[in-house]
């Protein structure tokens, strides 16, 4: 009996110093290959899975054209590996890391804040740029006619004061942190507010007087700030912060390949533009309503008489086109702007090219191309918008925002009891909120998130603008003159 214990006993050990000595080795084997694979892999399939977030700066669609700082810093990455990109979708930071986590996705390509809690759940590339946290506050009524001292009065600049605010955040971002920092440093309690709302959208709640305060990266707050005149982001809150991409800890292969890229790509003139372009000339600069008024008598732009007759093919008032050129182009005929829309109609270069225009073409072809333009646009809205001013509003949306993104506000409208076929009131409400998660991730909704703002705005100013020509501009004045045909 004592022989068969002792036996037993001694396969016991073979068998456990098998596992110590075998079983960890293969393990960490098999964990190194997955690390050093996920590169082999984004090789092998000649794809790479990246995650991102919508918004005004990261990725969005702007008439039909796919934009944004993250994406086309990802496009010249997956160039730089001679790979596509599959680009995915989630606004919710957590959902995010835990997608990483789980090996859904290659990369997250946010723009994150690298703090020491997060380098805990991933690993960080080399920051893409700095940034600092800004308290977004509304100005106050009738600063338009203060000054700056005036202002500031109203405003939060001492730290100490934020004392007894309440402060809306969106969940899951490092503003709480700094906030709860911030009230140690005062000693005094700062109400803090957890939103789903993206920073974005909480600024608007700012400068639509819904909510008081909110905490933005500076980056993001000046752009929306060109938006929302009436808001105030020049109080910081934090020192500056790195902003950087994150992947998975154990792909160190895929991070040195990442700051490879970033180091060469950072030092370029090319790097240089981009920054430029999305966060200090994102977006087109809004059109006083004084500029127009400063055309006297009957005339508003040399092109009156070609306007004239491109409206009469459109069966439009003269003076609501040549309002949407001044909107679009402020009668610049070689005005290029910041998304890369050329001339007196801004049109992207895929529409000049299908109406066979470019950047040498005359005023004449440039006005009769996107009055063509506009007319195809019109054709495809469905007959069951009937009114005809109506019809014009939707046009124009269309032209602004984009055919697919005007279907989903028409959708939205259906869905929640208003009226499809109305712009005013009705489908507009839809486009100023598309960039609302609420809206954007409906199951009606095919073309995601949109700047809507801006298509709500630039139907308004046309009209409004329209409106103010019609009582300056005496529509006999002008002559009608045959123009040449575009070509």
């Amino acid at each position: 009996m004592r022989k068969i214990v002792i036996y037993v006993f001694v396969i016991l050990i073979i068998i456990i110093a098998g596992f110590v000595i075998f079983w960890p080795e293969g393990y960490h084997k098999k964990q190194k290959k997955v690390a050093i694979n996920l590169l082999d892999s984004i090789l092998s399939r000649k794809k790479i899975i990246a995650l991102t977030d919508y918004g005004p700066t990261n990725f969005f669609i702007y008439r039909g054209k796919t934009m944004g700082y993250q994406f086309e810093l990802l496009q010249d990455f997956a160039k730089s590996l001679g790979v596509s990109i599959d680009l995915r979708v989630q606004p919710n930071l957590d959902s995010a890391v835990r997608m990483l986590r789980e090996g859904k996705v290659d990369i997250l390509a946010m723009g994150l804040t690298v703090t020491l809690k997060r380098e805990n759940e991933m690993a960080f590339t080399e920051p893409l740029f700095y940034t600092r946290q800004v308290l977004v506050q509304r100005k106050p009524n009738n600063y338009e006619n203060m000054t700056a001292d005036e202002i500031n009065q109203d405003l939060i600049r001492n730290l100490l004061n934020l004392g007894g605010k309440t402060v809306h955040v969106q969940q899951g971002t490092i503003y709480t942190g700094q906030l709860l920092a911030l009230q140690n440093q005062i000693a005094d309690s700062i109400h803090i507010v957890h939103d789903y709302l993206a920073p974005v959208q909480l600024i608007a709640e700012v400068a639509q007087n819904k909510i008081n305060y909110t905490v933005a990266d500076e980056t993001v707050a000046h752009i929306a700030s060109r938006i929302y005149p009436n808001i105030d982001v020049e109080t910081p809150l934090s020192t500056p912060q790195k902003i950087a991409w994150g992947v998975r800890s154990d792909q160190h292969s895929l991070l040195d390949t990442l700051n490879s890229w970033l180091s060469g790509f950072k030092n370029t003139l090319e790097a240089r533009l981009l920054y430029n372009k999305y966060f200090k000339n994102a977006g087109s600069k809004s059109i006083t309503n004084t500029r127009y008024l400063s055309y006297q008598g009957g005339k508003l732009s040399p092109y009156d008489a070609i306007i004239k007759e491109a409206a009469q093919k459109l069966g439009w008032d003269w003076r609501l086109l040549a309002s949407v050129i001044y909107q679009e182009s402020g009668f610049k005929k070689e005005l290029r702007s910041w998304v890369g829309a050329y001339g007196l109609m801004q049109m992207m270069p895929d529409a000049m090219k299908n109406y066979d225009i470019d950047t040498l073409s005359t005023p004449e072809a440039q006005i009769m191309a996107g009055t063509s333009y506009l007319k195809s646009l019109e054709k495809q809205l469905p007959s069951s918008i009937t009114d005809s001013l109506e019809r014009i509003k939707f046009t124009l949306a269309c032209y602004n925002g984009g055919f697919s993104h005007i279907k989903d506000a028409r959708r939205l409208a259906e869905k929640y009891g208003k009226n499809p076929n109305i712009w005013t009131g009705n489908v507009d409400y839809f486009i100023l909120h598309l960039s609302e998660n609420i809206y954007y991730e409906d199951p009606v909704v095919s073309n995601g998130y949109m700047r809507g703002w801006e298509t709500y705005r630039f139907v308004n100013e046309i009209f409004k603008r329209f409106r103010n020509y019609k009582k300056l501009i005496n529509p006999r004045q002008l002559v009608l003159v045959k123009t040449k045909k575009a070509r």
